[in-house]
């Protein structure tokens, strides 16, 4: 069994805060969820949370999902509607099933003027469409950002964060650091995607926040920054859009 699956939370928590990490915005995906990640961030003061369906799971939204998001964000601890977004790589739901179930969470973002965390894969011109109709309206991250330059374009002039995590420190990852190099620092927020997609050289073991330093220091090294600027200024982006 993997370390940090064997790890208590209340010690994984401690870890985080040793490495200076003092905040965890932890992410809901599915109607399953939505209450299980609220109550984690309620019971514990270092996290925090959202609310919303990944496109994995667009299916499964119905009118109820929508009650229940709209009522869990009226808890101080959600701080952003997501994570919601397109993904046409796996499709485990219908494309246009995700694109209407993206485009309620986007409404719902304005209605509650919370920010929205995106997720973008394998559909780039819809991405795009979609965020059009919205245009001047949302605030928020394309996180986890794989995508191609046009995209990257676009939400920097939306005025939206990319959001880079372990995937930067990958060999193949050149074109996300070619995306990177082109985005300013006031643009960028700094992420693990935990349990998912853990920096080089940890690749195989289960992500966390702790991990946050691999990446803060990938990105610093990428853009010829000195690291204590990078935190400065990703932090007070992050305070910025999640009004921490």
């Amino acid at each position: 069994m993997d370390y940090l699956k064997q790890m208590p939370l209340d010690e994984l928590l401690e870890k985080c805060s040793a490495y200076g990490i003092e905040k965890i915005l932890s992410i809901t995906v599915n109607p399953e969820n939505l209450e299980r990640v609220l109550d984690l961030a309620r019971v514990h003061q270092q996290i925090y949370c959202t609310q919303g369906v990944h496109p994995h799971d667009a299916r499964l939204f119905e009118a109820e999902t929508k009650e229940q998001i709209t009522a869990n964000c009226a808890d101080p601890k959600v701080l952003a509607v997501g994570e919601i977004g397109l993904d046409f790589h796996y499709s485990h739901s219908a494309h246009d099933i995700q694109i209407d179930v993206f485009e309620q969470q986007l409404e719902l973002s304005v209605q509650l003027n919370l920010p929205v965390v995106i997720h973008s894969r394998d559909a780039d011109d819809e991405m795009i469409a979609s965020l059009k109709k919205f245009s001047g309206k949302i605030r928020g991250v394309i996180h986890s950002f794989t995508s191609g330059q046009k995209l990257a374009d676009f939400a920097l002039q939306e005025g939206l964060y990319l959001g880079f995590n372990g995937i930067i420190t990958f060999n193949s990852a050149q074109n996300v650091r070619d995306v990177l190099d082109q985005t300013p620092i006031d643009r960028i927020l700094v992420e693990t995607d935990s349990p998912f997609l853990t920096p080089t050289p940890f690749r195989g073991r289960e992500n966390a926040p702790f991990y946050l330093p691999l990446v803060i220091q990938k990105i610093a090294d990428q853009k010829n920054l000195p690291v204590e600027e990078l935190i400065k200024t990703t932090t007070q982006n992050a305070v910025n859009l999640f009004r921490f």
